[in-house]
């Protein structure tokens, strides 16, 4: 029951403020409530008050005991949504897939699959030594087991 009353409450939330997404959502035994959010434009702290009360003051705790954390993806999260990866184009992913690992700029994302670009060092064609190349791979997103963003410093 409380499960079904907090889904209620996040989505009318969500409907609220268009430019945020459920990235996971939990409730454990104990009625520890745990959502994490992402956003097309980041996520603000205000935003996670804003979900945080939108569930908080709607719900009874004279009726059932809770505790509920709102937080945003962070940047070391695994991307799971077509349209996280829509919002990091220009970034440096890594992105596993089941038999190679691939590191990249995102120069693309569907809803489908992602396109990845970076520049590698083969061996020359003729002769001896070696040439920089402009690599590019489409990846299915139904074949990514995980993707993260690159933090370069």
């Amino acid at each position: 029951m409380l499960k079904d009353k907090v889904t209620e409450l996040l989505n009318q939330a969500l409907e609220e403020n268009q430019s945020l997404f459920l990235i996971d959502f939990k409730i454990s035994s104990d009625n520890k409530i745990k959502v994490t959010l992402d956003g097309d434009n980041g996520v603000a702290l205000k935003d996670c008050m804003a979900v945080s009360r939108a569930i908080e003051h709607n719900l009874d705790r004279e009726e059932e005991d809770f505790s509920l954390e709102v937080e945003s993806a962070g940047a070391t999260t695994p991307l799971v949504l077509p349209r996280q990866y829509k919002k990091n184009i220009g970034r440096i992913l890594e992105v596993r897939v089941q038999d190679s690992n691939f590191e990249g700029k995102l120069t693309a994302a569907t809803e489908d699959s992602i396109t990845l670009e970076w520049k590698a060092r083969e061996p020359k064609p003729v002769g001896k030594g070696k040439v920089t190349v402009q690599k590019k791979q489409e990846i299915a997103i139904s074949d990514i087991q995980e993707a993260k963003v690159v933090l370069k410093f």
